[in-house]
């Protein structure tokens, strides 16, 4: 009786082991396929991939219809689907990092990678260099220092701005023709080209101070930070919308005074997804090219002035070791330099994002137990 009851039970489902056996035959079929469609060329593994997940989705869905019922094989079907648009959306960062580590942990492994700049090192160093097959002289100290510096002026230019604004159109603007003024045009900076707002900036400096000085590292802070307010506005009036009216109300009644209210009570809420929201945005920033080109420029050695001389950053090193070889007949000794400075810049990233997400956790309102 026991048997025939679980017998009942479990009639009309599959197996558990049937995707297993599915997924097995499709990939065995799939070789076959490619091989057969490659006509003797060499074997795809991308397209033995792509042709059977196709099998895997048609198989899987004809088994469990024939199995089980339509309704079923639907819900199959489309799972499937998402799972696979999952991995092919998954698929270019994997192949990102993992082309950026192999190429660039053998930069990194170089003695004075980062305690040293390209002062001093020439064409005839490195065609020296790759004729003795010694360690590459030269480091990214320079462009390491640079990129700080540049970001962190440009995030110190930027939050203030941001936050202000950000406040008067959520406690004060009540959408009256200013604040949707600025709405319109924060929105129109969300979207400009990064060359442009490098341009602008570039601009506005040789108006400032003449031209051919205006080539610094302050030149660049200000180019990042036009692309940073609009990040920053959006990010923390989204935070301050979400702080429950009940919370001012509670102030006002007190009789707290609005000024007071929003800096002790909706500011220390909100404080959460404002700290991630600006960490995300130096994260975005941090790896432009183009306005720090235009008003950075390029340099050998470590500048710790932001209003004299030119400033290297990261992401202009990789584009000059790449584009221009410190020698061309030995090019793979600039590629290794750009591989590892691709790495440390993605390093950086990755930390920023980690550290905006401690930041949202660690200042997010407790929640009280009852």
């Amino acid at each position: 009786m026991e048997n025939r009851g679980k017998s009942r039970l479990t009639q009309g489902q599959k197996p558990t082991w049937t995707w297993i056996a599915v997924l097995v035959g499709s990939l065995i079929l799939g070789a076959a396929a490619t091989a057969l469609l490659g006509g003797g060329a060499a074997f795809s593994v991308g397209g033995w991939l792509v042709l059977s997940f196709i099998l895997y989705v048609v198989a899987m869905y004809i088994v469990t219809r024939v199995i089980e019922n339509g309704r079923k094989a639907t819900d199959g079907l489309w799972r499937n689907l998402i799972y696979g648009a999952f991995l092919l959306a998954l698929l270019p960062l994997v192949s990102v990092i993992w082309t950026v580590l192999s190429q660039g942990i053998p930069g990194l492994m170089n003695p004075g990678f980062f305690a040293s700049d390209m002062n001093g090192v020439t064409g005839a160093v490195d065609l020296k260099t790759a004729r003795e097959e010694t360690n590459p002289l030269g480091g990214i100290q320079h462009a390491v220092v640079g990129s700080l510096l540049i970001t962190l002026t440009a995030t110190l230019i930027s939050v203030p701005i941001g936050l202000l604004t950000s406040i008067y159109l959520v406690e004060y603007g009540r959408d009256g023709w200013l604040s949707k003024a600025i709405t319109f045009f924060v929105d129109v900076m969300t979207g400009i080209p990064s060359i442009v707002a490098g341009l602008f900036a570039a601009g506005v400096m040789a108006a400032l101070v003449g031209r051919g000085a205006n080539v610094m590292g302050f030149s660049a802070a200000v180019a990042l930070s036009v692309l940073m307010i609009p990040v920053v506005v959006r990010s923390t009036e989204e935070m301050l919308r979400v702080v429950p009216n009940e919370l001012r109300e509670a102030s006002y009644a007190l009789g707290v005074r609005k000024w007071r209210t929003i800096l002790k009570v909706v500011i220390p809420t909100a404080i959460s997804g404002i700290a991630s929201g600006v960490t995300l945005a130096i994260a975005r920033v941090i790896g432009e090219t183009a306005p720090i080109l235009v008003t950075a420029g390029v340099a050998l050695t470590t500048n710790w002035s932001m209003f004299k001389d030119w400033m290297m950053s990261l992401p202009v090193y990789i584009y000059r070791q790449l584009m221009n070889p410190t020698a061309p007949g030995a090019p793979d000794i600039s590629s290794e330099r750009a591989w590892g400075a691709a790495l440390v810049l993605i390093l950086i990233v990755m930390i920023l994002n980690l550290i905006a997400r401690i930041i949202a956790k660690a200042f997010a309102p407790k929640k009280t137990g009852r």
